[in-house]
């Protein structure tokens, strides 16, 4: 049975490469992550490009796709977020406000066989990739929209061993978290993790569910968690709010990050 799973999984990959060939030249690289004991996932990855040159470690940002790109073909996720202005060119980058510092982060976008990864898969994948590379794990940042809001928030509010690994959290148009998790926002305050919600006026749900996070964080630590509301913005496309170029409060959201570490 293990062979026999090893080697199923063995050939999605292969697929999912094929498939990401098929779409022209490519901006990151493609990895297998263990995010249980009998199998892996898809993912995509971006080294800074002085990676090789140098010895030090480097923040991680974590980005976790919507529902529609989840599955086994890795070249949906170029199509939104982070992974698609990395396809554009664009360096993941920025200058920490509270240092002026430049950083270069690693990305690794995981893509869920369905919906999005679930708490259990999530602490696997860190596992894994601090084993691998050279993370300064006292800047582990969290993104993701839609499904990839709902994997970030409910790995913020799993356990305590978890959400103190987590830095600090951008969730967007947050889908609706488990009954469970509800209730145990005080990790998060208790691990003290900043966390920036963006949601739109014209998608009411999502933003009434981002408004309850807030509220259920600022609950135990006043101010931990903020809420953008954008004017105009639908459940559709996130692409403009991670551009580099995008800024609320005076800073994108690579920047936001960087001023925060364990």
């Amino acid at each position: 049975m293990v062979k026999s799973t090893t080697t199923i999984v063995a050939f999605l990959f292969v697929m999912c490469m094929q498939t990401v060939n098929t779409y022209g030249q490519h901006h990151m690289d493609s990895i297998l992550i263990p995010v249980n004991p009998w199998s892996k996932v898809g993912a995509l990855l971006q080294l800074p490009d002085d990676y090789t040159k140098s010895k030090k470690e480097y923040p991680l940002i974590v980005f976790l796709h919507g529902k529609s790109k989840s599955g086994h073909d890795l070249s949906k996720l170029y199509l939104e977020g982070i992974p698609y202005w990395i396809n554009n060119g664009e360096k993941i980058e920025a200058v920490n406000p509270v240092d002026g510092k430049l950083y270069k982060f690693i990305v690794v976008a995981p893509q869920a066989p369905s919906w999005g990864l679930k708490p259990a898969e999530i602490k696997r994948l860190l596992d894994d990739v601090e084993k691998r590379y050279r993370i300064d794990k006292s800047r582990v940042y969290f993104t993701g929209y839609s499904a990839g809001g709902w994997a970030t928030v409910m790995a913020m509010t799993d356990n305590a061993a978890l959400s103190n690994r987590i830095t600090a959290a951008v969730p967007m148009s947050v889908a609706t978290i488990d009954v469970e998790n509800m209730k145990r926002f005080k990790l998060v305050a208790d691990a003290n993790i900043p966390t920036w919600y963006l949601a739109g006026t014209d998608e009411p749900h999502f933003l009434e569910e981002c408004e309850r996070y807030k509220d259920s964080t600022n609950t135990y630590k006043p101010n931990l968690a903020k809420l953008t509301i954008v004017e105009g913005f639908a459940h559709h496309t996130w692409k403009a709010l991670y551009d580099t170029k995008n800024r609320q409060y005076g800073m994108n959201i690579y920047e936001w990050m960087l001023q925060y570490r364990k």
